[in-house]
């Protein structure tokens, strides 16, 4: 195996991106916001299901969500790639990002945040632990609602290589049979 060159090693985000592209929705103060985010990821597939998000302090999304503790993590499709860009280059302190880029904002069951119509699925959830945000970013979730688009067509997400370039799901294979193990996650 040869040493891996600085560019890479500089870049290790662009090899293990673990999932879709999001967008985060906050509500403060009366006004909501969406924020383009791909550094997220599983952490408990049991109840209570958790979830972990980093984002920094420039962002504007991150006082409103360490300030209400609550947030949906909408998940778009590649239909919509261009706008989860043009929401990414955009910063909700100066734009209404839903009425900017003709989004429709739903009431959630259990939070303030919205859901966004036009997402494939939104996922309702609680901040439960803080302790890393200072540090890493970090926020710990916990998912307290899902809504899903059982009708909606376009089903391919994105995922960010952290370059600029985006990969879109692709074909689907099914080892259902190879997987014994975990019969309860089929």
């Amino acid at each position: 195996m040869q040493t891996i060159d600085n560019f890479y090693l500089n870049a290790t985000h662009m090899l293990l991106e673990p999932g879709p592209v999001v967008l985060v929705t906050t509500a403060y103060q009366g006004k909501y916001n969406i924020m383009a985010l791909s550094f997220l990821t599983m952490l408990e597939q049991n109840q209570p299901f958790l979830l972990a998000l980093v984002m920094g302090p420039w962002d504007y999304s991150y006082s409103a969500l360490q300030k209400t503790g609550e947030c949906v993590i909408s998940i778009p499709t590649v239909d919509m790639a261009s706008t989860v860009v043009e929401i990414g280059n955009c910063s909700g302190s100066d734009i209404d990002k839903f009425k900017k880029f003709n989004l429709t904002p739903l009431p959630a069951k259990e939070i303030k945040a919205p859901l966004i119509s036009e997402c494939l699925a939104n996922i309702e959830c609680q901040v439960t632990d803080t302790s890393l945000v200072k540090k890493y970013g970090l926020f710990i979730l916990q998912t307290v609602n899902v809504w899903t688009d059982p009708d909606r067509k376009e089903r391919r997400m994105l995922h960010h290589k952290g370059d600029g370039t985006f990969v879109v799901d692709g074909e689907t294979i099914n080892l259902k049979d190879k997987m014994v193990k975990w019969p309860e996650y089929l």
